[in-house]
């Protein structure tokens, strides 16, 4: 069916949209290797450049910061300049940064190796989103992102799989420098092959006046919806714990306070992105077929994990029983799933000249509160004597003030959606069928 005067018709997705977008995708699979390589060498690296809980918390912080620090300047890039000069550009960066991470001979130098890798990670998960609105009808948006998510956690498993026993195998230089060499795999096909959007489907041509302001404009109309805002306090919620225990102290709080040793500590991590994968499948369906789903999934996710964690750390006595970690570990896996449903409020809030922007703002909201939680709990640790209850206490505190965001401003953002909707209803002499929408602003 054609779609409505002034509203595009939605892109047909097929083979080669798969095709292309799985190249992004790849590049975002990448990304996530380098990213989360320090989850399973943090003792390692306390060893390498002797440091202490806050120093090592400090790579952490500083990548996440640059990565959340970029976010809308990446949005703004995405929609000014297009998807494939982006994520080029990432590519290359968190190949450098990865490579510099193995050559480090001291902290300073470590330092600034995840700083850049940070940058160029930053350019990746938004860029993908990106492909998918551009290449995919509106109504695949929450599985498409639901599967990027899915694959992106695919690549936090090769680093607790893989890169764990190749680091204590062949050293920390060969480990990190070999594992480099993916982002070089990754950018021939990105180079070669990638394009923004379908012919025919690329976006409207700017008028003249259109570049002024370009950025203050684009900025400001994103965060005056309230789905934006929303999306963004929801990835803030649900995102941050399940980061904090697979990014940084998963494997120290398991091996120093639970007593684990380092491979029943990697099989528990492993389950954390297994039970993501799954759960992030079942998330897409549902959210894709019932968006009246996404708040009651998104707390529900939040509660879940807030009991887990009370019942962790709250257990008497020194250690909790091996059960009640493994129970935890699945409703952490459930996290990621959880945080993709904020860029199901935004997406549907904004037009697709501004989904960059609006995914930027979106996706910041789960880094802010890994880095606060990330140096919180290195602090406490070294404050407290390594007393990991007290440090992973700072959960609770995070959760309370996402989800009182949350429900001040759910109404808001579901009324504003709702008018859309109507909006975009045709007439009465409409021939029947699915309502034409722009990419990237249908319901469902």
């Amino acid at each position: 069916m054609n779609a409505s005067p002034g509203i595009p018709a939605d892109p047909p997705g097929g083979r080669k949209a798969v095709a292309v977008w799985g190249i992004g995708v790849a590049v975002y699979f990448v990304a996530v290797i380098f990213r989360t390589s320090l989850g399973v060498a943090g003792l390692d690296a306390a060893d390498r450049f002797h440091v202490n809980a806050s120093a090592l918390a400090t790579f952490s912080l500083l990548q996440l910061l640059v990565y959340a620090g970029m976010q809308i300047p990446v949005g703004l890039m995405v929609d000014r300049l297009g998807t494939k000069k982006v994520l080029t550009l990432g590519a290359v960066l968190f190949t450098v940064g990865q490579l510099g991470f193995a050559l480090s001979p001291s902290y300073g130098m470590a330092l600034a190796a995840r700083a850049l890798l940070g940058c160029g990670d930053a350019m990746t998960f938004i860029s993908v989103l990106r492909l998918g609105t551009r290449w995919f009808p509106a109504r695949r948006g929450p599985l498409m992102a639901q599967l990027a998510g899915l694959v992106g956690m695919a690549g936090n498993l090769v680093s607790t799989l893989v890169l764990a026993p190749v680091l204590h195998g062949v050293g920390w230089t060969a480990a990190f420098a070999g594992s480099a060499v993916a982002g070089l795999v990754v950018l021939v096909p990105l180079v070669l092959f990638l394009r923004d959007h379908p012919e025919g489907y690329g976006p409207a041509p700017r008028t003249a006046g259109a570049s002024g302001g370009f950025v203050r404009r684009q900025i400001r109309e994103s965060w005056a919806e309230p789905g934006t805002r929303l999306g963004l306090w929801v990835h803030f919620t649900t995102q941050f714990p399940a980061m904090v225990f697979l990014l940084l102290w998963g494997m120290p709080f398991l091996v120093e306070a639970q007593g684990l040793s380092r491979t029943t500590a990697g099989g528990l991590l492993t389950l954390v992105v297994a039970s993501n994968m799954a759960l992030g499948l079942v998330y897409g369906q549902i959210v894709g077929r019932r968006q009246s789903a996404r708040i009651p999934l998104a707390l529900g996710t939040v509660g879940l994990t807030a009991l887990l964690w009370a019942a962790v750390l709250g257990y008497p006595g020194d250690r909790a029983p091996m059960w009640l970690l493994v129970a935890l570990c699945l409703v952490l896996g459930g996290c990621g799933p959880a945080s993709m449903i904020g860029f199901d409020f935004a997406r549907p809030a904004n037009p697709a000249e501004r989904q960059g922007t609006a995914s930027g703002i979106t996706n910041m909201g789960g880094f802010i509160a890994s880095m606060t939680t990330l140096l919180t709990v290195g602090i406490l640790l070294d404050a407290t004597g390594d007393n990991y209850r007290i440090a992973f206490s700072t959960v609770f505190v995070l959760e309370a003030v996402g989800v009182l965001s949350i429900l001040r401003l759910r109404p808001l953002a579901l009324a504003r959606e709702t008018e859309r909707a109507r909006a975009t209803v045709p007439g009465p002499a409409a021939p029947p069928g699915p309502v034409p929408t722009e990419p990237g602003r249908a319901l469902a």
